[in-house]
């Protein structure tokens, strides 16, 4: 999956995330005390949408604030991934922009009781909810919540807490409610009359059958027409909403490799061979991996047998305990292997418990001693071997955070979660490794006292705990030197285009192309190359770059040509329409030697051909059998005025036809009612409805992006 859309799935929750996070930090005023630092700094504009600026301060903390959000979550926010969550805030912003002029125009207003009801009625904010929790009924404290929200109106405006508050939970409910309402009024114009139904359904059950004459362009050669750079110029001109360009430059760049040399190779080989002894012999295999900084990590868990996807695989599983196998090639590293253990387990495990919790996952404040919760998951466990319904003990115990809650408690695992770092160890054991399907056990973790049934454990089979020392196959300080000096001095020989050029024919080297845009992180070919576009924006065509290193990869780069946007010159849209201007022209040649002549049968004779006829054509699809996609044709044929009649000729996409429809019908329309097709109709107009409307906006909008300076 690609990363825009994991950030995508995961957007709601971690804004969640971050709010909740800032709401338990307002008790740790310095967390906020930088924040609005530079606020007196001369604002600078990122960006405009419809010539209103949006300002880069405020832009760079929202995003500072998304990025801990996520590394909130776990996940590492690196150099493509950040320039993910920029070009999802630029659009973002780019459209509150846009939509907020369009509320003002039609006076659409978030009124204080829609706020009301939004921060305290039964749909709170989910931050709100969890931390403004009643302890002893589990219910959303809207007393509490009032008063903290009121305490914020007594700091000053540019209280660093209230500033945040506002940004992360008021302007999101006042920007969501304005979006819902926008879309509900979109939603209510939607209408789809009975005239337009009757209309489509006719289109749709319509047929004809026509006769027909075709005069393929291939009857004139290509090297008989010429088409000059005017002709292209002409055509871009009259389509120019189907040749929109962007801006961008395209590069020719050189590499020089500084990947590992079979020399690094052998220097990685050796180094793992003179720890094989220490391996095998050792007693603790994670302590000797962490000891002698392995590349591969020690992962203490079991393997399933279908699961371990390694080089070596089988030599692997059938090693003993305690047997050593390698070294051997993996990816970018040479390893050697040690089985640790092997038992049979399981691939999922079902379980359900009833938490006593001793602490508040959310607060860090304690809940209960740790001997009352003890006693008290005794006397649960007793009730429930007692009879007592275990549902109701989920209900009555377990924490409003806990996920279960609303599934009695119950839970699947994969073995693979099971054993995280993150997944409490104690629970894990039990349900994995120590206990039995329709066991039942009381257990601790961080979270309190659990009472845990195991319901259900899964295909069972063979898993491996193994140890894998390894090291990477890295570049020596040789390689690197190598590839360095290499570009350095080809770098001081093409300071311009016309030396680079030379350079490259001098050096028998193969340079590569590029064209990159302003917001692009990567480059085809070299991967992650952030500096580079940046470079590349901030110097001329002709401007060659200091050798840059790029991972294993040491480049050159020449700013080859600049595009602006509009509409391409005849160079760039010669590949896409030099072939449609040429069949303009053979089309028109052939329309002159048809000339008055409407009679089917001669032109036919004229051009060598035949008349030829096509049956069962559909108004609703451009496909003709025999033919091919023909939409002019298509239409043509259910023209009334070329019924019996041949039409004029018609300059298609393969060659120029005249027709004369013969017949034209209707086929059975079925039995669909009016009102379900309205119904049909309408539903999925109205979901799309909020949608449509704000595409159309974007693409009137007039933005000016400006990131490039920035990032």
């Amino acid at each position: 999956m690609s990363i825009i859309q994991q950030i995508r799935e995961k957007y709601a929750a971690v804004s969640i995330a971050v709010i909740a996070l800032s709401l338990i930090g307002f008790i740790l005023t310095d967390y906020f005390a930088g924040r609005g630092s530079g606020a007196g700094s001369q604002p600078t504009s990122i960006g405009s949408v419809n010539g209103k600026d949006i300002d880069v301060n405020v832009f760079s903390d929202r995003l500072t604030e998304m990025e801990n959000g996520y590394r909130a979550q776990g996940m590492d926010v690196n150099d493509e991934m950040r320039q993910q969550l920029i070009e999802m805030l630029w659009s973002n912003e780019v459209e509150e922009t846009i939509l907020t002029a369009e509320y003002e125009k039609l006076g659409l207003t978030f009124s204080s009781a829609d706020m009301n009801e939004a921060l305290y009625g039964s749909n709170p904010p989910p931050a709100l909810a969890q931390q403004f929790r009643d302890q002893q009924t589990g219910a959303y404290d809207v007393n509490a919540a009032r008063q903290f929200i009121n305490s914020l109106k007594n700091k000053k405006a540019n209280d660093p807490q209230r500033v945040y508050v506002e940004r992360n939970i008021i302007d999101y409910i006042v920007q969501n409610g304005l979006r819902t309402k926008y879309g509900a009024l979109l939603a209510g114009s939607v209408f789809y009359p009975k005239w337009l139904s009757d209309k489509d359904l006719n289109d749709q059950s319509s047929i004809a059958s026509i006769s027909y004459v075709a005069v393929p362009y291939t009857t004139i050669s290509d090297s008989a027409v010429k088409v000059t750079d005017e002709d292209i110029n002409t055509y871009v001109r009259k389509h120019k909403n189907e040749f929109k360009q962007e801006e961008s430059r395209a590069i020719s760049y050189v590499i020089f490799d500084a990947a590992p040399s079979a020399a690094d190779s052998a220097y990685a080989l050796g180094e793992v061979n003179k720890q094989y002894s220490a391996f095998a012999t050792s007693t603790d295999a994670e302590q000797f991996i962490l000891a002698n900084s392995s590349t591969t990590a020690f992962y203490n868990g079991y393997v399933l047998k279908s699961a371990l996807q390694v080089p070596n695989a089988d030599s692997i599983r059938n090693l003993p305990v305690g047997g050593v196998f390698g070294p051997y090639q993996d990816g970018g590293n040479y390893v050697i292997a040690k089985m640790v253990a092997k038992r049979d387990i399981p691939d999922s495990v079902k379980c359900r418990h009833i938490l006593v919790g001793v602490m508040d996952q959310q607060t860090g404040q304690a809940i209960m001693s740790d001997s009352a919760a003890l006693k008290l998951i005794d006397s649960i466990k007793n009730a429930v071997n007692g009879g007592a319904n275990w549902g109701e003990m989920v209900k009555k115990y377990n924490p409003l955070s806990d996920g279960s809650r609303e599934n009695n408690g119950e839970m699947t695992f994969s073995a693979n979660q099971v054993q995280q770092p993150n997944f409490a160890k104690e629970f894990a054991d039990f349900i994995l490794l120590d206990g039995k399907v329709g066991e039942r056990k009381v257990v601790k973790t961080s979270f309190g006292y659990h009472y845990i049934e195991i319901m259900e454990q899964k295909k069972i089979e063979p898993a491996y705990k193994v140890a894998y020392f390894s090291r990477a196959v890295q570049p020596s300080d040789e390689t690197i030197s190598t590839a360095s000096t290499a570009a350095a001095q080809f770098a001081a020989e093409a300071r311009n285009a016309k030396q680079f050029e030379e350079a490259i024919t001098k050096k028998k080297l193969v340079p590569r192309v590029a064209e990159i845009r302003p917001t692009d992180y990567s480059i085809i070919g070299l991967g992650g190359a952030r500096n580079l576009v940046k470079w590349v924006y901030e110097n001329k065509v002709g401007n060659v770059s200091e050798p840059t290193t790029l991972g294993d990869k040491v480049v050159v780069a020449l700013i080859a040509e600049e595009k602006e946007e509009g509409i391409p010159d005849a160079k760039t849209a010669r590949i896409q329409v030099e072939s449609i201007v040429r069949n303009q022209k053979k089309a028109a040649e052939i329309v002159g030697k048809i000339g008055n002549n409407r009679d089917l049968n001669q032109i036919a004779t004229s051009f060598k051909t035949n008349v030829l006829r096509a049956d069962s054509i559909s108004f609703f699809s451009p496909f003709i059998p025999g033919v091919g996609m023909e939409p002019k044709v298509t239409g043509a044929a259910f023209n009334p005025a070329v019924k019996g009649k041949s039409s004029e000729p018609i300059a298609g996409n393969t060659a120029v036809f005249v027709i004369r429809t013969e017949n034209v019908g209707l086929q059975p329309a079925g039995n669909a009612a009016y009102i379900d097709r309205r119904l049909q109709m309408e539903g999925g107009m109205k979901q799309n409805a909020a949608n449509a409307a704000l595409q159309a906006l974007r693409k009137a909008a007039k933005v000016k992006d400006r990131r490039i300076k920035f990032y």
